[in-house]
């Protein structure tokens, strides 16, 4: 069977199937039985699903877990987090553990501007064209009236604009960089219309500019598009407490705990090899909850990597010092997150992860999204100075390995004692399943 169709799009969902389980796979009625395991058996609600996307076929289902115990500035949260890798949600709740006996988070926003640009050619005199600039401005923000409105009486809405000379980078290149505040929406739908706006109006307004030559009447426009670098739209979360508190038993000194964990985070600060590891260490916690309140994980990603490059070499994100006496762990980060509009309105364990949270805004998500990063980083850091990750990680990556061998509950009940005085390796765990099992049929 071709692997080419036409007009798949306008097909049914079970004629997609069809066609997709005849063709690629060997045993089309497990793929098609494997596909339908997933559908929803509320109608209603697998519709809801199904229109989410293009070309939908089935659900794809991640774990949703929770992190209790986050004291966040005097709040306590527990915190949604959906995501599949192992002892993300252990190591976040064991650092939300250990920093509620030392005082908790503590976090604040920054600034929350967000950005777009409209990205054009001009041949012509910059001068004349900042003179025109200057002129169209206020008929940019005055057109955009329509769109604004509502953003406007709930205290958002368009910040600045501004013309930026590009040409040192492209020939005839130059931005309209615009700034926005969109409160508790994502804002990327609301800031891509004003730039669409903008865009027409700039265009449309010079073909009667009296100052430009008819080539310089001739602006193209590029593309209109709002941008996920918001290094503007930051948040600052961080933990401290006297050295003396970082020690949980005799073997480490609080004071050599920290001299470790400072050393730890240089290196990262240095070393980009190290940073990129560091950081996606972090995104584990900011992924996870990002994605239980149905936000762009994506987005969040690009926009945070590119901050961790600011300064021209991928550095961390993290920061730790001791000053007289006191451990101070912090990260500022660029967060642009929304609590409504999007799937926070349609998807129902969005709904209940944002009412878990006590149906925050957009800002307090800043904040608590920062901290499950800040933890899950903490978490990373004392293991690898101190046990080693694998210790932990591996433990917990025992039940997949488990279950990718099919093991029942009494051969699972018996490995998991077995391995909490026994190291954990993937051939480790084989070899003693194996046994188990001899041993049983004897």
């Amino acid at each position: 069977m071709s692997k080419t169709i036409a007009g798949f799009s306008k097909l049914s969902k079970s004629k997609k199937i069809d066609w997709i389980v005849d063709t690629y796979f060997s045993n089309a009625e497990d793929a098609n039985k494997v596909l339908k395991q997933y559908w929803n058996t509320n109608d209603k609600l697998q519709q809801l699903h199904d229109e989410f996307i293009e070309n939908t076929i089935t659900n794809y289902y991640l774990p949703l877990g929770v992190a209790p115990n986050f004291l966040i500035n005097d709040k306590l949260y527990t915190i949604p987090m959906a995501i599949e890798e192992s002892s993300v949600v252990a190591a976040a709740s064991k650092a939300a553990k250990f920093w509620l006996e030392r005082g908790g988070f503590k976090t604040k926003v920054i600034s929350t501007t967000k950005i777009g640009q409209v990205h054009f050619k001009f041949k012509g005199d910059f001068k004349i064209l900042n003179q025109y600039f200057d002129l169209v401005k206020p008929k940019l923000i005055k057109d955009s009236d329509a769109i604004t409105k509502n953003m406007n009486k709930r205290g958002g809405g368009i910040i600045d604009i501004e013309l930026r000379d590009k040409t040192k980078d492209i020939d005839n290149y130059y931005q309209l960089h615009a700034s926005f505040e969109t409160l508790d929406a994502m804002g990327a739908n609301f800031i891509n219309s004003c730039l669409e706006q903008f865009a027409k109006t700039f265009k449309n307004e010079a073909l009667t500019f009296n100052l430009f030559s008819e080539e310089e009447k001739q602006i193209d426009i590029i593309m209109s598009i709002l941008s996920n670098y918001v290094p503007d739209c930051l948040v600052r979360a961080e933990v401290s407490c006297h050295v003396n508190e970082l020690s949980e038993n005799d073997s480490v000194s609080g004071e050599a705990f920290a001299l470790k964990f400072i050393q730890a985070v240089n290196i990262a600060e240095v070393e980009p090899y190290r940073a990129v590891t560091h950081n996606k260490g972090i995104m584990n916690g900011i992924d996870a909850v990002v994605l239980a309140t149905g936000n762009d994980f994506r987005a969040v990603e690009a926009g945070v990597h590119a901050y961790a490059s600011r300064n021209g070499r991928y550095s961390s994100l993290t920061h730790a010092k001791v000053v007289d006496g006191v451990f101070t762990f912090w990260t500022e980060i660029p967060l642009a997150l929304g609590t409504v509009g999007g799937l926070t309105g349609l998807h129902p364990l969005v709904k209940l992860a944002l009412e878990l949270l006590d149906k925050p805004n957009a800002k307090e998500l800043m904040q608590i999204v920062a901290v499950a990063g800040l933890a899950q980083n903490f978490a990373a850091l004392r293991s690898l100075t101190t046990t080693g990750i694998q210790q932990g990680h591996m433990k917990m990556h025992l039940m997949n390995i488990l279950n990718q061998f099919e093991a029942n509950i009494e051969e699972k009940q018996t490995l998991t004692e077995y391995f909490k005085s026994n190291t954990v390796t993937h051939n480790a765990v084989v070899e003693a399943l194996n046994k188990l099992r001899v041993s049983s049929e004897k």
